[in-house]
């Protein structure tokens, strides 16, 4: 890996549309949450709806190794218009063979990373998560996740570095290294809602992770439910319908862009 340099740790993390694309089904359809299954799309097809996400303006793309084949999907898709886009990944968690597996050692982070790197035809990473299977006070407080994260920022490889987490706790306890959150929030479960506050309050970016409940929500007003909360920086949203998420994109505010 080479590294780059980047601009101080007050603009770690640039602007971000108020919608972000989440590329989980682009990849995997395998050990799902959401109410009914579907098919892989073809390469083309990826091709097209990422291309047409950033046709709108919508500039934040959010991918993990656990999403199957999500990360090199994107490279080859829209890799070519990687200033365009503030990409977020994840480590801590893989998906094979039907599975996931979690490892938050030192080596298996930097591997991680590497792959990461490589998958995204990147040379750098805007934003890296630790991903939680759960247990984030043992994450945080027992692996070596964190420290090997701040290595990788200051060595350049990557831009920022935060946790998506499943607990209030671990959000806290995040709020004392991370540059940004990624946190559940939705109309039936607000349990969040303080840590945001106090996120947004210290400069932490931070983005919302099934605000639609995994499908089981109403999208427009779980959309503007989210989205009116003054510490949320991005709704994540997933899909493989370039026109539903048109209408989501309506529904957050954001006018389309027109660039071809």
């Amino acid at each position: 890996m080479t590294p780059v340099n980047f601009t101080p740790a007050t603009k770690r993390i640039p602007s971000v549309s108020r919608l972000g694309f989440g590329s989980f089904k682009i990849g995997r359809n395998e050990g799902i949450k959401y109410p009914s299954g579907y098919a892989l799309p073809t390469d083309a097809e990826v091709a097209t709806l990422l291309n047409g996400v950033l046709d709108l303006g919508c500039n934040l793309i959010d991918t993990a190794p656990a999403y199957g084949l999500s990360e090199e999907r994107i490279g080859r898709a829209i890799g070519h218009r990687r200033d365009e886009f503030v990409l977020s990944t994840k480590v801590g968690e893989t998906f094979e063979e039907g599975q996931s597996t979690y490892d938050y050692s030192a080596a298996s982070v930097r591997a991680s990373v590497e792959r990461s790197l490589r998958r995204l035809t990147t040379d750098h990473l805007d934003i890296v998560f630790v991903h939680s299977n759960g247990d984030d006070h043992k994450i945080l407080t027992q692996t070596d996740v964190v420290p090997t994260l701040l290595d990788l920022r200051s060595e350049g490889f990557v831009r920022a570095v935060g946790m998506s987490g499943k607990t209030v706790e671990g959000a806290q306890l995040a709020l004392s290294w991370a540059d940004a959150l990624m946190v559940e929030y939705n109309l039936k479960d607000q349990s969040h809602s303080d840590v945001i506050t106090e996120a947004a309050n210290q400069g932490i970016a931070v983005f919302v992770k099934k605000g639609l409940g995994s499908g089981n929500l109403p999208a427009a007003e779980s959309i503007r439910f989210v989205l009116t909360h003054d510490g949320v920086s991005s709704l994540i949203v997933g899909g493989l319908s370039l026109p539903h998420f048109t209408e989501n994109w309506g529904a957050c505010g954001e006018r389309v862009d027109q660039r071809k």
